[in-house]
């Protein structure tokens, strides 16, 4: 038996379509049952769906039934809090594409980009409405990180027309994401047909001014080509690659990314000639890393680390394929595709076997991505272990990075002192190891908490400190954050108008690379929202905060641009905040 709900919903037993229950709420029903991360009671499962109803768990218990009699499955979901219970062959097409340990096949990828219960809407029960939205626009972004991710892994494994087959998929299901007209556009350069390649940049240059009205994106163009000058032949020997490789690494130590990236490159080109997949599984993994942290190239970086994993993979390389796996989720968590950097960091853990290294930063991000979900119990429990484990290789900068996110999460979360803790420790290691790329990340979060305990001149000191350090090592996520802290500062001594400049410079700064921290994107809009009360842009910043937050799984933030709408007289909006925060345990979120 299959469920499909993406599209218009349908049951199948056999392979044949059966008579589907009566009423769209026991679609919905069987929805929200199937993507809860934990059984619902059915207090609340009647309060979401029948609250206009004189008897609200009658109906429930009705359409309960009706729901058994359709699936043949006389004992599931039944007992309160509801269990699912499905039978073993019962498959649903919205947990295979959320719980996929691996990324879809090419015939699965085909049949992505339709809409959650399509044709559907609830009006009348605003609270059933506001999680069907939120739904939604989480699934299509899943649907959206399988295509995109897919259409990496052809073109990794230099596979070009199959990789423009799924970008091109891609562009159709999501016309206005310029990330998959960038990859679109790559791929189809790398099948060696410019004039499709020159074709497709100025149809998105077209689309984007039409609907947006703002320019694309200048890397859609820069995905070209240049018109390059002949080289001297390439000498592929594993001496020769060695040598790029090393060269490479050594250029983007030194602060000469340009000339270090060319090089690996190189050793990429050159590598496949010379036999050796170990070699080629470095130097990919060389250049994936290099373009994800030193450029912020985060779509071709994960090409090349795409490769790198396939190609470590294939020859046992573990190692290698652990830390390009880890990459690859870091990619992910930034960008906020939720369950695919859960897929792909449980991956590099079972990679990474016993290595108290790779695992201590495998565990760490596994916490950020936590984190950022608003799961905070799990997330302290990664953070713990991964503080444990880089303690015991004495890697100090793991442990650094770690507690700085362990003190955001309890900031986030109010508890202060402990926040303090963490962060001070953080910093300290951060300042013994001469991190200087890495010290405004806990400054700036520290600033945040003596802002949150009145402590205004220690605050100001600090985030001038953290802001500066930022700009000068050109970190704009920081620099936002640092940004943010002012703005704050601003609105609580009552200077509104030099609070939303701090805020706005704060949101340019965050979003003016092309693969921006999504949390932190979502952390200043929340702020600005709080503090514009009537200011003409406050409308816009909620839509955009409810957009973000639920297309990226940032469930607080989901929470928070309903709070938003509520105090701008939306009473219903209001009320599915309440809703929506009874899943999350924060005591800090108080509505």
């Amino acid at each position: 038996m299959r469920i499909r709900l993406l599209g218009a919903p349908q049951i199948e037993r056999d392979g044949h379509p059966v008579v589907g229950p009566r009423g769209h709420k026991a679609w919905a029903l069987l929805a929200y049952l199937l993507l809860s991360r934990a059984p619902s009671s059915r207090q609340r499962l009647s309060a979401l769906l029948f609250e206009d109803a004189e008897d609200p768990l009658g109906v429930l218990r009705w359409n309960l039934a009706e729901l058994r009699r359709v699936l043949g499955q006389p004992g599931a979901l039944r007992g309160d809090p509801v269990e699912l219970a499905l039978g073993p062959d019962t498959a649903s097409d919205v947990d295979e594409l959320l719980s996929a340990k691996g990324v879809l096949e090419i015939a699965a990828c085909e049949r992505l980009g339709r809409e959650l219960l399509e044709g559907l809407s609830f009006a009348a029960s605003p609270l059933l409405d506001a999680w069907l939205m939120i739904e939604r626009q989480r699934l299509a972004a899943a649907a959206r990180a399988h295509l995109y991710e897919r259409a990496q892994i052809e073109l990794g494994a230099g596979r070009p027309a199959s990789a423009a087959h799924i970008a091109q998929r891609l562009v159709e299901a999501y016309p206005l994401d310029q990330e998959g007209h960038e990859l679109l556009v790559r791929s189809l350069v790398a099948t060696g047909d410019r004039r499709a390649a020159i074709a497709r940049v100025e149809a998105c240059e077209q689309l984007i001014v039409r609907e947006l009205g703002v320019a694309a994106s200048r890397r859609i163009r820069a995905a070209l080509p240049a018109e390059e000058l002949p080289r001297p032949a390439a000498i592929s020997t594993v001496a020769s690659v060695r040598a790029q490789l090393e060269t490479g690494r050594a250029s983007i130590a030194a602060g000469a990314v340009e000339t270090g990236l060319d090089c690996l490159a190189r050793a990429c080109a050159a590598a496949p000639a010379c036999g050796d997949d170990y070699l080629h599984a470095r130097a990919q993994l060389a250049l994936g890393s290099a373009l994800v942290h030193a450029r912020m190239e985060h779509g071709q970086g994960a090409v090349a680390l795409h490769a790198a994993a396939e190609l470590a993979e294939r020859t046992g390389a573990r190692d290698i394929a652990a830390t390009a796996l880890r990459e690859l989720g870091f990619v992910d968590v930034v960008a906020g595709r939720r369950e695919r950097a859960t897929a792909l960091l449980e991956r590099a853990a079972a990679a990474a076997g016993d290595s108290d290294e790779e695992l201590a930063s495998i565990v760490g991000l596994r916490g950020v991505n936590l984190s950022d979900a608003a799961r905070y119990e799990e997330a302290f429990e990664c953070f713990d272990e991964s503080i444990e484990r880089a303690t015991r290789v004495g890697n100090r900068r793991q442990t650094a990075w770690s507690s700085a996110f362990l003190g955001r999460a309890y900031l986030l979360t109010g508890r202060l002192a402990a926040a303090r803790e963490a962060l001070e420790q953080s910093l300290e290691l951060g300042d013994e190891e001469n991190w200087i790329a890495f010290v405004p990340m806990p400054e700036a979060l520290l600033a945040h908490v003596d802002v949150a305990e009145g402590r205004v001149d220690a605050a100001r000191a600090a985030l001038e400190h953290a802001y500066t350090l930022a700009c000068q090592v050109a970190d704009p996520c920081w620099e936002a954050v640092a940004c943010r802290g002012f703005g704050i500062l601003e609105a609580n001594a009552n200077r509104r108008a030099q609070a939303l400049t701090w805020l706005d410079d704060s949101l340019s700064r965050c979003t003016r690379v092309a693969n921006p921290y999504q949390w932190v994107h979502g952390w200043i809009l929340d702020a600005a929202c709080d503090i514009a009360d009537n200011d003409e842009r406050v409308g816009r910043w909620i839509e955009e905060l409810e957009s973000l937050a639920a297309r990226m799984g940032m469930r607080e933030l989901v929470v928070r641009a309903y709070v938003h709408r509520g105090r701008r007289g939306d009473p219903a909006a209001a009320q599915a905040a309440r809703s929506l925060a009874a899943d999350i345990a924060n005591p800090a979120l108080r509505l």
